[in-house]
């Protein structure tokens, strides 16, 4: 069974930084594209990044240059380092993975409902 633990949310004051955790378990690593999400109060979950289908990693435009998503396969541990927060970066993150080759036509590495597995999320409070 895949399961997928968040830690590391806490709060911050804007300018600050964070490393969120996800360890994965009951998968098999390489054939995982992981994935963070979040989702502010009141909105819908977004994709913030994750494996895209090349090896590289796709950002959300909101984050790009200031978060960065790296795994430890050998621990089979995925990190988003968040710098600089800002107070709309606030919200639950989540991490989540779906098996590779559930990955076809219309492949969205930052959509919502291509992921099969999910965290159970991790607060970030950005304070101004």
């Amino acid at each position: 069974q895949v399961q997928l633990v968040e830690s590391g949310g806490g709060s911050v004051q804007t300018g600050g930084s964070l490393r969120l955790s996800c360890a994965a378990s009951g998968l098999t690593y390489d054939t995982y594209s992981m994935a963070w999400f979040r989702q502010a109060p009141g909105q819908e979950r977004e994709g913030v990044g994750g494996d895209d289908l090349d090896g590289s990693t796709t950002y959300a435009d909101a984050v790009k240059g200031r978060f960065a998503f790296s795994k430890d396969n050998e621990k089979t541990i995925v990190y988003l380092q968040m710098n600089n927060l800002i107070p709309e970066d606030t919200a639950i993150y989540y991490c989540a993975a779906v098996p590779k080759w559930m990955r076809g036509r219309g492949w969205s590495t930052l959509q919502p409902t291509h992921y099969s597995f999910w965290g159970q999320g991790t607060q970030v409070t950005v304070s101004s």
